[in-house]
């Protein structure tokens, strides 16, 4: 373009030399007139010449647009035409203007001209279409074919001079592209590891002589159960399975509940316990490496809840089926006897030690920390309880604590933990195993030294990294499990009165004086802590109520909702005081009642929704409140929300507990 413009200043227009050519004439005709006569003639004959040639080539030029124009309008009508898939042309209200015959085909030969295109296919109602800010873009199922609509808006000019718009829209099969995208959805590796979480108790439950007929029933339930997949089972431990299978199998092992649960408890010869069994499954991982991590994870999550079920982890989500089961205690302390071993070189090996438990702390929170300062004192280190606040639950015991000198600098808060911890501090979590409920999580920023010390079932968000994790659903309470580990720490463990009063306290707040989760190795640790001298009648005083506590409790009770005949629902009224406890007491007297096998009771603290509840076993209250984000055992569990009303939050249990029962009758 530039060298055009360039060379048209160069060589000028004939036009301009044409007007050089008149005005040479013009001067000659003045000069001398007979030469002029010539010129003029010549200058006619030029100006004929060059309007002639321009004359002839404008008229090639309009003749080749003329041509050119015809040849793209004749073009554009045979491609639309002959369009090789399947192309229609709209009315803006969706009716049929024209189509190819590559559409027609689509609706198998049926007419459907100046009929509206959303009565055969719904996703392209005209609504929707001319609410599109850009190009049409939708994927649609027609006759089990899948196609991707794509179109665009074309104005047109109508006869009565008023301008208007059609849409065309052009189907392109992606048949083949989603079948091969489900294919490789359903070919993915899915690796799941199988584990008899109570090998040792059900060898042991057995004669000799059945054992290996026990062990060939559980190989024959499994292998049944999964070989219809075409996978891989591999049996590489005495009680351990690994299984490698595609992807498209999940579906059918939940809408099937995973009855491989409930097969192998099924199985009798002889055995006084039944045989349980946990799946981890690990889905949807970049490798097979991080799918059999991830189940690895879901296994641990599994067996921390107390076995019995399956856990499928996919990336952060965590999916729970089964759990129906009762916790089965252990007879061998061998467990707890390797603890309490580790538990004191760990000690040894730090310089100083942070013992926290879980936020609105308890008797049963309490009690254990109270047992583990005394493990720590005894191996001559520092230890502090990071504790915030007092509320109704421990007040007394806290008052009586506060009585002996030795304690007096044993309590800290979260400023001071936070200004005494480093990166050789040891970190010990009692009574809880989520970071999140912790009294101070942002300890866990500053050291790597941590022990978990609980007996809740596991939930999704469990501490990680721990170095040592002694978490044991079958006890009925944390202070029964330090108080085990205080027997095997030393030979000879020595008490203070309160130190013991603490954990006995703890043990009877738990199993609600020895009635639920109570098994045999709870009585010996309740007879260890009496020989160390327990006053029984001084912890009883610990759980004495006042008179308008006690009044509160009963109105309480006295206004629960009864849902299904079975389950109770109530709630605290507002500004009450000691909510927390009184909900806790009134769910525990709920169940007093003849007919109810759950209970729950809301309460309103500082802004905060706090749920209490209790089972006789029949009903997972664990499994309910989990929907709202809590956790705890099968029998006892808790929940807390935020940022809504107490009647929001009972509507929101309602409907986790309506969907419980409903899962609970489709697999009944």
């Amino acid at each position: 373009m530039e060298n055009k413009k360039f060379s048209g200043i160069i060589i000028p227009r004939a036009r301009f030399y044409l007007w050089i050519i008149f005005i040479l004439v013009t001067i000659i005709a003045l000069l001398c007139p007979l030469l002029a006569v010539p010129g003029f003639l010549l200058a006619a004959f030029l100006v004929f010449y060059n309007y002639r040639t321009n004359y002839a080539r404008q008229r090639e030029i309009t003749r080749y647009i003329e041509n050119l124009t015809f040849n793209i309008d004749s073009a554009a009508k045979d491609t639309l035409l002959n369009f090789p898939m399947p192309l229609v042309v709209l009315e803006l209200d969706g009716t049929i203007i024209w189509y190819n015959s590559s559409l027609r085909k689509i609706f198998e030969g049926e007419d459907i001209l100046e009929k509206t295109i959303y009565s055969f296919v719904g996703e392209l109602h005209p609504h929707t279409l001319v609410n599109d800010t850009a190009n049409v873009s939708r994927d649609i199922v027609i006759n089990g074919s899948h196609y991707n609509v794509l179109g665009n808006f074309v104005k047109i000019d109508r006869k009565s001079d008023a301008s208007g718009f059609i849409l065309m829209l052009y189907f392109i099969d992606i048949s083949e592209l989603v079948n091969l995208r489900k294919k490789l959805e359903d070919e993915k590796t899915t690796v799941a590891i199988f584990v008899v979480d109570n090998y040792d108790d059900l060898m042991q439950s057995m004669t000799d002589s059945n054992r290996p007929q026990m062990l060939a029933e559980i190989d024959r339930s499994i292998v049944n159960w999964v070989q219809h997949t075409g996978g891989i089972l591999k049996k590489y431990e005495r009680d351990k399975y690994l299984f490698i299978f595609e992807y498209k199998y999940i579906k059918e092992f939940e809408d099937k509940k995973f009855e491989i649960l409930d097969t192998v408890k099924e199985i009798n010869l002889g055995n006084k316990i039944p045989v349980t069994l946990s799946i981890g499954i690990g889905i949807n991982g970049k490798s097979l490496l991080e799918n059999f991590q991830q189940a690895a994870a879901s296994i641990d999550i599994a067996l921390g809840r107390g076995g019995d079920q399956v856990v499928i982890k996919n990336g952060e989500n965590i999916s729970f089926y089964g759990g129906k089961t009762r916790e089965l205690e252990k007879r061998t302390k061998v467990k707890a006897r390797v603890i309490a071993y580790a538990l004191r070189e760990i000690i040894d090996q730090s310089v100083n030690v942070m013992i926290m438990g879980h936020e609105n702390c308890d008797i049963d929170c309490l009690g254990a920390s109270l047992g583990l300062y005394r493990i720590v004192k005894n191996r001559g280190k520092e230890a502090f309880i990071v504790l915030s606040h007092s509320n109704a639950t421990i007040e007394k015991l806290l008052a009586k604590i506060g009585k002996q000198p030795e304690y007096s600098e044993v309590f800290i808060g979260k400023t001071e933990a936070l200004d005494r911890v480093n990166g050789k501090t040891l970190l010990i979590v009692v009574d809880t195993h989520r970071p999140s409920f912790t009294e101070c999580p942002e300890l866990f920023k500053f050291t790597d030294q941590v022990i978990v010390i609980d007996h809740h079932r596991r939930g999704a968000d469990y501490i990680q990294d721990a170095v040592l994790t002694y978490q044991e659903t079958y006890a009925s309470s944390a202070c029964e499990l330090v108080t085990e580990i205080l027997q095997y720490v030393e030979e000879k463990t020595k008490l203070n009165a309160v130190e013991a009063e603490a954990l006995y306290a703890g043990i009877v707040i738990d199993t609600k004086n020895f009635t639920f989760k109570t098994g045999v190795r709870t009585f010996e640790a309740a007879s260890f802590l009496r020989r160390q001298g327990v006053d029984t009648v001084s912890v009883k005083q610990l759980f004495q109520n006042d008179l308008q506590t006690y009044i509160n409790i009963s109105n309480v009770v006295k206004d629960a909702e009864i849902i299904g005949d079975n389950i109770a629902i109530s709630k605290c009224p507002p500004n009450t005081r000691n909510a927390q406890l009184i909900a806790a007491q009134a769910a525990d007297q709920l169940l007093t009642l003849s007919g109810l096998t759950a209970a729950f009771v809301l309460c309103l603290v500082n802004n905060e929704i706090f749920i209490s509840g209790r089972s006789l076993g029949d009903i997972n209250v664990q499994v309910i409140l989990e929907k709202l984000g809590g956790g705890g055992h099968l029998t006892v569990a808790g929940a807390q929300l935020q940022g809504i009303s107490l009647d929001e939050a009972k509507e929101r249990l309602k409907y986790a507990i309506i969907e419980y029962m409903e899962s609970i009758n489709k697999e009944a």
